[in-house]
């Protein structure tokens, strides 16, 4: 168990979601918004591949991170459609691209409360403290 590591994982997480929900409450761009929040999840989930001193996997695919960690945190049908959804908010370039679309507000808002909760999860999940890891700027 590596929970040092675990640790900068999920403080790390945190970041980018408090960025997400700062952005989110300022009624910013939702596709900026939604890159925070695919990475605050990604990280959140790879968090426990570095707790278990596992490789940490090159990937985006938030679902292809889930089936590696599946038998320490399991998800419902939505929840797993959700990470679907949010897999999809990962960008290769930050050039301007025609055919990306603003996701809608809504959904954005389940994505943050799941992001939120899954930060939660995991952290009980690991016996680390949220506190800890929710803790403000210096």
């Amino acid at each position: 168990m590596n929970v040092t590591s675990a640790k900068d994982w999920l403080v790390k997480s945190w970041h980018h979601y408090s960025s997400a929900k700062i952005l989110f409450d300022a009624h910013h761009f939702t596709d900026c918004i939604a890159i925070d929040l695919h990475y605050s999840i990604e990280i959140s989930l790879k968090a426990i591949l570095a707790y278990r001193n596992d490789k940490i996997v090159k990937s985006h695919d938030l679902l292809e991170i889930h089936s590696l960690i599946a038998e320490q945190i399991d998800f419902n049908d939505d929840e797993l459609a959700l990470l679907d959804i949010v897999t999809r908010y990962h960008v290769k370039e930050s050039y301007p691209n025609p055919t990306r679309i603003l996701p809608p507000r809504d959904e954005i808002k389940k994505v943050l409360e799941f992001a939120d909760q899954l930060l939660d999860r995991v952290c009980t999940l690991l016996n680390i403290s949220t506190h800890e890891i929710k803790s403000e700027p210096n």
